[in-house]
């Protein structure tokens, strides 16, 4: 055990920030985080896996109802809604990424959408209680992941969410639900034992049940705590508390409250242009920079040209699958990445339909390609790089590396194509009139009066019109 109480010192932050210590770079990059979120949800609720987990949580039922996303007809109790709707999030693979290397948004914000419906209607939650109580969440998975080394690679034996998204659910809603520092400490310790999930489910449909059941768990735990639920009130200070997880696990103190400095100000996360791990995004763009030496912009490959394809990429086995059989697996596949980009000319979420994936074209070349690793190119979403090599049939050999993509936090996505990028996703669940209306209250979100309307048009129900002007009014 260190010598610092690290459980009580979290506890206390958690319970005395205030919106006032947002920072002006907190609130436009988180703004940007739950508005990716949205779209990447939205269109998660059209996955197979989305309808599976639909179809089991129906069978729970309470007094107190919460929105699932895109389903006007169907409400679920807010863990339920929280499950579902984070499985959608992460679905696709198309949520944020940040550095440690964690997906952070996707266990936050559903269980704080569905945790607002769940209030007393005096208790309104408005846009500015939404944004502290996430970017809570958001600062303690970080915070969390700062304690060691380990965590700042990309991840061997546990997939991060669920660890570190558990706790950061947790947090966020003991802040919303207005837990002190008593029940807060007791939340982190009961979301503590809910946490973990093995990497070996990566490029499965279950690896999205890490998101919806982090968000689900940390908002169960801070429901726990509110009814009184004890539980180790060191369990961050422990080697077999929150130490189990990270053998080089070494917790530090939180900055005062006085002088308090956010993660988010120091480092942004990574916005995905299409639904895969993050990884695959630095070998797409080599691929499509190297595809640009065998044919101009709209015209075939000349695949018949190419002899051989070898990929210099970091060592990540659940990103090395040759020939991937799904959509899951070609998620996971620096492989199917570089050829899809070289065939194609471009990377989309129809890359991943079956009948993309199964391509005898997309086959031959994928038999054609080999992996490399290189001392230098760590396993870290900070620093690794990818390069495509293609050696011609003539001889030729043509290169391209890339060390930054486009939607990465030192390239981070534009304003207009992240809004893009969301309505494009929202529009195959809602209507064109209700995703910009989302886009506009996000944007003005910390001047929003009563997230009812934004949990409102996320149903995609028949009255639009009215919650329009009712979101014009209130921004």
């Amino acid at each position: 055990m260190w010598a610092k109480n690290i459980t009580g010192n979290f506890a206390n932050v958690i319970h005395g920030l205030k919106a006032s210590h947002l920072t002006d770079v907190v609130l436009r990059r988180s703004k940007r985080m739950i508005l990716d979120t949205l779209g990447v949800g939205l269109l998660g609720t059209r996955t197979d896996v989305f309808q599976k987990t639909i179809q089991y949580s129906k069978i729970y039922s309470s007094d107190t109802s919460s929105t699932v996303w895109a389903h006007p007809a169907i409400r679920l109790p807010p863990l339920y809604a929280t499950f579902v709707n984070g499985v959608a999030v992460h679905s696709m693979d198309f949520d944020d990424t940040w550095h440690p290397t964690t997906h952070p948004s996707g266990a936050v914000l559903p269980a704080l959408l569905a945790v607002s419906e769940a209030l007393p209607e005096k208790q309104k939650v408005s846009g500015l209680d939404l944004l502290l109580a996430f970017n809570i969440g958001i600062e303690v998975q970080g915070r969390l992941m700062h304690f060691s080394n380990e965590a700042s690679n990309v991840p061997k034996r546990f997939h991060p969410p669920s660890i570190v998204g558990t706790l950061g659910s947790a947090a966020a809603a003991a802040k919303l639900l207005g837990l002190d520092q008593f029940k807060g400490k007791e939340a982190l310790a009961i979301a503590a034992s809910y946490a973990g999930a093995p990497l070996a489910n990566a490029a499965t449909q279950t690896k999205p049940l890490h998101m919806g059941n982090a968000g689900r768990h940390g908002l169960e735990a801070a429901f726990l705590a509110s009814s009184g639920l004890q539980a180790n009130k060191l369990i961050l200070d422990l080697e077999s508390g929150f130490g189990a997880f990270y053998a080089d696990y070494l917790p530090q103190p939180l900055p005062s409250l006085q002088s308090y400095t956010w993660l988010l100000d120091q480092q942004d996360v990574a916005i995905k242009s299409f639904p895969a791990h993050l990884g695959t995004h630095w070998m797409a763009e080599a691929a499509l920079a190297v595809r640009k030496h065998l044919a101009k912009s709209g015209e075939s490959l000349p695949s018949g040209r190419i002899k051989t394809i070898v990929l210099k990429v970091p060592d990540i086995q659940y990103v090395n699958r040759p020939f991937p059989a799904s959509e899951h697996e070609a998620r996971h596949s620096f492989q199917f990445a570089a050829c899809t980009a070289l065939l194609d000319g471009f990377i989309s979420a129809e890359s991943f339909q079956q009948q993309n994936i199964s391509r005898p074209e997309l086959s031959e070349l994928l038999r054609k390609t080999n992996l490399e690793h290189s001392s230098d190119n760590q396993p870290s979403f900070k620093n690794l790089y990818c390069e495509v090599t293609i050696v011609l049939q003539d001889g030729g050999v043509l290169t391209e590396r890339c060390d930054t993509f486009y939607g990465h936090w030192r390239k981070p996505l534009s304003k207009g194509d992240l809004v893009k990028k969301f309505q494009s996703n929202a529009t195959t669940a809602l209507s064109l009139e209700a995703t910009e209306s989302i886009v506009e209250i996000v944007d003005n979100l910390e001047k929003l009066e009563d997230c009812s309307v934004l949990t409102s048009l996320l149903q995609g129900d028949e009255r639009t019109n009215k919650l329009l002007k009712r979101s014009s009014a209130q921004i």
